[in-house]
């Protein structure tokens, strides 16, 4: 069993940590978190499923105890007990860069839910390979994974072109009911947001599905797709109704979510890939689509689409076997062994 530092107890850090336990398939040693409100408290503090199994059965201790949460890695003590970091604090690859400098110098591996991490080089090129030197250099490996980004519209995609003789274009959609969602997630959509304050957010780039340009060139990149021009547009999805959601009423024509496009083209202007992310309260008929448009088609629906908050924890645990047997360095989901869903250890 894996035995991981979790860094960042959000709601989604604190997900991955209850997962880990139920699933039994990694064991959190270590935690840190910068909220001074957490100072002086266990995982299990903060986490009370921690330590519950399945139908929040107590089960037996497998450690001597939760860990204290630290305030920084540089409080974490027992280096020797980890095997992975698992990093969920940002989408933002230089926000997370500090972190993952001090955990590589110290030859830790790391799977982060870091959006920007997934294709690092559409947006920071330099810091990608500054991370990819200093992985090799101390032996250590660092991937950035998630539902979506990580596998939904390029992970996915890529792999669903191994049965092909030639892609001449891909077509992504994801399409999600936000209803059920994390609230981190709900405010990341706009929702509640009169026209105004959308397009305030927009501008301050504090709306926007992260990673949908990321996703596109990596399609690009692993197909040989040779985008050479691309774009993105975001545009409020507004409520037909007034509506409630975690964040508060959404009267009608404000702000339900966001409906998010991306287009890449070739040298010769044909348009090579194409990806529409939409998520919205009360949205209907959520479900994801790719379509690979070569020799032979294929297209893939999935009815109801892919839970985000449930699939990022699961494959960002899943990933860590996958991450720890490939090659010191920066990798991606397309350079490391297939990610899987692996039995409790």
């Amino acid at each position: 069993m894996n035995r991981i530092l979790l860094v960042g107890l959000g709601p989604l850090g604190q997900f991955v940590a209850n997962d880990a336990y139920r699933r039994g398939v990694a064991r959190v040693v270590a935690a840190v978190d910068i909220d001074p409100a957490l100072a002086g408290k266990t995982l299990a503090d903060v986490v009370p499923e921690f330590g519950l199994g399945a139908g929040g059965v107590e089960q037996p201790a497998r450690s001597a105890g939760p860990p204290s949460i630290q305030k920084s890695i540089d409080d974490v003590q027992n280096w020797g007990e980890i095997d992975c970091a698992v990093v969920t604090t940002s989408s933002d690859l230089a926000r997370c860069a500090p972190t993952f400098r001090e955990l590589l110098l110290r030859g830790v591996s790391i799977v982060s839910t870091c959006e920007e991490l997934l294709y690092p080089w559409l947006r920071h090129r330099a810091l990608a390979d500054e991370l990819h030197a200093l992985a090799i250099e101390h032996g250590a490996r660092i991937m950035g994974t998630g539902v979506n980004p990580g596998f939904m519209m390029d992970a996915l995609p890529v792999a669903a072109t191994a049965v092909c003789k030639s892609v001449r274009a891909v077509k992504c959609w994801r399409i999600q009911d936000a209803t059920t969602r994390r609230i981190p997630f709900q405010k990341k959509i706009g929702a509640t947001l009169d026209d105004a304050g959308f397009a305030a957010r927009v501008k301050d780039g504090s709306l926007r599905h992260v990673g949908l340009g990321e996703s596109l060139h990596f399609i690009s990149h692993y197909l040989g797709l040779g985008v050479v021009k691309w774009d993105e547009t975001i545009a409020p999805v507004k409520a037909e109704r007034d509506m409630t959601c975690g964040l508060g009423a959404i009267a009608r024509g404000c702000a339900a979510g966001v409906r998010q496009t991306a287009h890449g083209w070739n040298a010769a202007g044909e348009e090579v890939i194409t990806m529409e992310f939409q998520a919205a309260i009360g949205q209907r008929e959520p479900h994801d689509r790719v379509v690979i448009e070569g020799e032979p088609r294929i297209d893939l629906r999935i009815e109801g689409g892919v839970h985000g908050d449930v699939a990022t924890s699961a494959i960002t645990l899943n990933a860590i076997d996958s991450l720890l047997a490939a090659a010191p360095g920066l990798h991606t989901m397309a350079t490391v062994p297939a990610v899987r869903c692996g039995a409790p250890r």
